[in-house]
């Protein structure tokens, strides 16, 4: 099957799943990894949901996944996104989050190399990227294990309590 292994399986957003992006979305400590800057309502999240299953990845740039365990109670621990797709470059960037429960298991090893299969293999495109704070070691070599390669460093990139921090931007092409 094109979304899943032996361990995991990559699915669409459903509305049970309110309470764990809740909790994802509003951890303050997350946010340092991304983009948000202020915590998501209910109502935000509630819509969010009910607009993701109408659209795709053409219509709204972006496509999140969420990564399921294959065991007979699966447990949701994490999700991965593409985003900033760019469809006439044929290139998107690759976020992935899992559950502070769950880190170090390999979730986010299965979860990318699988989101990299459905990218080259369904969806056409030629590259991925990500960007990795360059403290950020066990996510660095994550990647590398995967293929990706580091292109550049990003100075100043990330603004963190105050203080500014580099980023690696790390690129799988598809060859």
């Amino acid at each position: 099957m094109l979304l899943s292994n032996q361990r995991i399986r990559l699915r669409a957003p459903e509305p049970e799943d309110l309470d764990i992006l809740y909790k994802w979305e509003n951890d303050t400590q997350m946010w340092e990894y991304g983009s948000a800057t202020t915590p998501y309502s209910r109502l935000a999240l509630r819509q969010y949901l009910s607009e993701a299953q109408c659209c795709d990845i053409y219509q709204s740039k972006q496509l999140r996944l969420m990564i399921d365990t294959q065991e007979a109670a699966p447990k949701t621990v994490g999700a991965v996104d593409l985003f900033d797709f760019d469809p006439l470059n044929r290139r998107a960037a690759v976020g992935i989050l899992i559950d502070d429960a769950h880190h170090r298991k390999g979730y986010a090893y299965d979860a990318m190399q699988l989101t990299a299969e459905y990218a080259f293999n369904h969806l056409n495109m030629k590259q991925i990227y990500a960007f990795v704070a360059t403290d950020n070691t066990s996510s660095y070599k994550m990647l590398q294990k995967l293929g990706y390669v580091q292109s550049g460093t990003l100075k100043a990139w990330k603004c963190i309590a105050g203080e500014f921090r580099d980023a690696y931007i790390m690129q799988l092409i598809n060859s």
